[in-house]
C-alpha cells in the first residue's frame, strides 16, 4: 500500500461510489466544524502534516493520488488542526506550488472528479483574483463535463468557487480571516462580515 492511501480512504472513504454518493457520506467531515473530527485528523495525520509542511514529502507528488494526497495535507488538514489560528493557512503557499506543478502535467485529469474538487480547492483559498479565477474556470469545466445525475453537485462546487472569486475581486484578500491573521478590517470589510454568508 502507498504511504498515502490511509488519508485519501479516510478522506474519501475506501468505498468508491458515484462523487454524489462519496460526497453525501463525507461532506460533514470536509465541510463540518466539528472539534471531534479535528482531533481526529491530527491524531491520525498530524505527524504527516508535520512533514509536508517542512517539504520531506518528496516522493509523494510523483504520481496523482500522491499529489493529491499531498495536497489535501497542506490546505485542507492544517485548517482542522489548526482551527481558527494563523496556523491554520501555513500549508497555502506549497499547496499553491504543488498545485500548478500537477495541473500543468495533466494529474488532475488522472483523477476521480470528486478527487479533482480537492486540487481546485487549492486556488480557490488563494487570496489571488488569477487563481481564483483559474479555479472558477476549472469548477466550470468539471460541472460541464459531469453526468446530469452529478450535475447538481459539482453546480454546488462552482457556485461556492464563484463566491470566493467575488469576495477576492471585491477586496483582495478573504475579511473573515482578518481577525485570525491580525489584519485591520476597513470599514467596507466590517459590513460585508455582517452579511449573511460571508464567512466561509
Amino acid at each position: 500500500m502507498n504511504a498515502w492511501q490511509p488519508l485519501l480512504d479516510w478522506w474519501f472513504g475506501a468505498d468508491h461510489g458515484t462523487a454524489s454518493e462519496v460526497a453525501a457520506a463525507r461532506q460533514r467531515l470536509w465541510f463540518g466544524k466539528r472539534d471531534s473530527q479535528d482531533r481526529e485528523a491530527e491524531a491520525r495525520f498530524g505527524a504527516l502534516v508535520k512533514q509536508a509542511l517542512a517539504d520531506q514529502l518528496h516522493g509523494w507528488a510523483q504520481d496523482p493520488q500522491g499529489w493529491l494526497a499531498q495536497l489535501i495535507l497542506l490546505d485542507q488538514l492544517p485548517r482542522m488542526i489548526f482551527r481558527d489560528t494563523p496556523q491554520a493557512f501555513d500549508g497555502d503557499s506549497q499547496a499553491r506550488l504543488l498545485v500548478q506543478t500537477g495541473l500543468d502535467r495533466g494529474w488532475d485529469r488522472q483523477l476521480a472528479p470528486i478527487q479533482r474538487v480537492f486540487a481546485y480547492l487549492v486556488l480557490e483559498h488563494a487570496e489571488d483574483l488569477h487563481m481564483q479565477s483559474r479555479a472558477v474556470d476549472l469548477f466550470r469545466a468539471l460541472l460541464s463535463e459531469a453526468a446530469a445525475e452529478e450535475r447538481a453537485l459539482f453546480a454546488d462546487f462552482l457556485d461556492f468557487a464563484e463566491r470566493h472569486q467575488r469576495v477576492i475581486a471585491r477586496f483582495g484578500r478573504f475579511p473573515h480571516r482578518n481577525a485570525i491573521l491580525g489584519r485591520a478590517c476597513s470599514d467596507d470589510e466590517q459590513a460585508f462580515l455582517r452579511e449573511p454568508g460571508s464567512r466561509f
